[in-house]
């Protein structure tokens, strides 16, 4: 706001000086002091009414100039809401962070999708294992918007699952399961969008049996947890795993045994 405002006095060149974290009223006095002393005018942020009120006050008597920015917009609002600021200092930073770790999040799982790279198992927080068209990926990134890590791994008969899949806690690997059925439906869709024919084996019921029996025997020999994610939508099944993240942050060891 104050560089949109300073732009309309073309004819004129003025230092902007950003002085962070005013947290206390020794803090306001020393800007005050400093302001007056440049002939500067100030214009602030503060969310503490004790400390817009300290500098007003002390820069009306020193005869500074100041504009408090965010105290009309905050009454503003309280009185058109009914609602009560937190008025604690640095929480945009706080959601600031809060982005950052998502856009990580997201980064990393299309970085370890659908087992590019097995170092991402061991870095992950959440790692779905499943057979093709299980989810996998449309889970991993609605995770990652979550701030959840999550890699996934595709379990083909044909191909042995990394080691590094066997190395993680067994807390932290998701199996997913689907009906036969639907499953072959799904399959067979996908080959016609593809322009094949629905007959390929991929979409094969039997071959899906085999491939459902043999996600069931890595599954069983990791110990993981299973959800079946038949007639359950993304957001149904995230929700399962975001409760069973949230259960390990509060007791992995409990966890960990019981499985």
């Amino acid at each position: 706001m104050v560089r949109a405002t300073a732009s309309q006095f073309s004819q004129a060149k003025f230092d902007i000086i950003r002085v962070p974290y005013i947290r206390d009223a020794e803090a306001v006095d020393k800007v005050v002091e400093e302001a007056a002393a440049h002939k500067a005018i100030i214009c602030h942020t503060l969310v503490s009414p004790e400390l817009r009120s300290r500098i007003s006050a002390e820069a009306a008597a020193c005869k500074v100039p100041v504009v408090d920015v965010l105290g009309p917009m905050l009454e503003a609002i309280e009185q058109g809401t009914g609602l009560t600021p937190c008025n604690q200092a640095g929480l945009i930073h706080s959601l600031d962070h809060e982005y950052f770790k998502r856009v990580e999040a997201v980064e990393f799982a299309v970085k370890y999708d659908d087992g590019k790279n097995p170092l991402g198992i061991l870095k992950a927080d959440i790692v779905l294992i499943g057979i093709s068209r299980t989810s996998k990926t449309p889970l991993s990134i609605y995770l990652a918007h979550k701030n959840v890590k999550a890699a996934n791994v595709p379990l083909v008969p044909e191909l042995q699952p990394p080691d590094e899949l066997f190395q993680v806690p067994p807390y932290k690997v998701i199996g997913l399961l689907i009906d036969p059925s639907k499953l072959n439906r799904i399959r067979s869709e996908r080959l016609k969008s593809m322009g094949l024919p629905d007959t390929a084996a991929y979409a094969d019921i039997e071959r899906i049996n085999d491939e459902i029996a043999y996600a069931k025997s890595i599954m069983r020999r990791i110990h993981c947890k299973i959800i079946d994610v038949s007639d359950k939508a993304i957001e149904e099944t995230a929700g399962l795993i975001l409760d069973y993240v949230q259960k390990n942050k509060e007791r992995p060891e409990e966890i960990e045994e019981h499985l």
